[in-house]
């Protein structure tokens, strides 16, 4: 993995904060009993988070605001930039707080800071595979219910292209839309003619002849969705100068580049943010914790 641009910036908080604050309270509960039967109260330590793979740094500011909600005076520092890849046993942060309120974020912080590192490195994958073709990796709205802010940063990060973020901000008229408008070129007209300024019209397509009648229409934004690989090379030829084209469904690492090489501009892939697996991340006390003394 090479170097990838700066990353985007963290989603405001108010998107993201109440998912750790949902989080941290169905995992503790009333407390944590175990930590308090071993732990004497107002005690210091101080641990690493730190990777345990090879991985796309993602996530350690929303880790560090887990730390923050159980102890508002931890010193939570980041080791490791964001979008960076990192070899197994790189430090991605140092925390220094109260020993109790580490141990009970432990679970929560890394579960977070998991889930989105695996987004990350999953989503390079993929932008790896493709480099050099002039395809661009791009999301979809398949993210973990209540989670898209988070969802779709990571995927960024990992070096893909933010699509729509709901059904508010972009019209993409599915098989279903154009089905209900009588066909491909009633569902463009219809569309461009009523659709909010600002907002571009893109179409979903099977075939050469439906690419055909969505740009008469006078689409420029085609969504060709598990269409073949000798479809896909034909509507390219035929429109890729006149039309966005997208590519959509069952693409996986292992196709991926032969899609991107069908000359297709852009391809889209749900797997990124509903199947990629969590980064392997651990907690580990730093060595003089277990002797430490009272916070004054």
């Amino acid at each position: 993995m090479g170097p990838l641009p700066a990353a985007p910036p963290l989603p405001p908080e108010e998107t993201w904060l109440p998912l750790l604050e949902l989080a941290l309270g169905e995992d503790i509960g009333p407390g944590d009993v175990t930590s308090r039967l071993v732990v004497e109260p107002s005690r210091d330590g101080a641990a690493v988070l730190e990777a345990r793979q090879e991985l796309v740094v993602c996530g350690v500011e929303v880790a560090g605001a887990v730390f923050q909600q159980l102890d508002a005076d931890v010193d939570f520092r980041s080791r490791a930039r964001e979008g960076a890849v990192v070899s197994a046993g790189t430090p991605l942060a140092e925390i220094h707080g109260d020993l109790l309120a580490l141990l009970a974020a432990e679970r929560t912080a890394l579960n977070f800071l998991m889930r989105l590192a695996g987004i990350a490195t999953f989503t390079r994958r993929y932008v790896d595979a493709v480099d050099g073709t002039g395809a661009a990796i791009v999301d979809t709205r398949k993210t973990l219910p209540g989670w898209r802010s988070l969802d779709k940063y990571a995927a960024a990060v990992g070096g893909a292209t933010n699509h729509r973020f709901g059904l508010f901000d972009g019209v993409l008229l599915k098989d279903n839309h154009v089905a209900l408008a009588g066909g491909v070129a009633l569902a463009v007209k219809s569309a461009l003619a009523q659709a909010p300024k600002g907002l571009r019209v893109q179409v979903e397509v099977e075939s050469a002849e439906d690419a055909e009648a969505a740009i008469a229409a006078g689409a420029d934004f085609l969504l060709l969705d598990n269409c073949d690989l000798a479809t896909m090379r034909d509507i390219v030829a035929h429109f890729g100068e006149r039309a966005l084209l997208e590519a959509s469904g069952g693409v996986t690492l292992a196709n991926v580049r032969d899609v991107a090489e069908t000359g297709v501009h852009r391809i889209s892939i749900g797997a990124i943010t509903h199947s990629a697996p969590g980064a392997d991340i651990a907690m580990e006390m730093l060595r003089g914790t277990a002797a430490g003394g009272a916070r004054e």
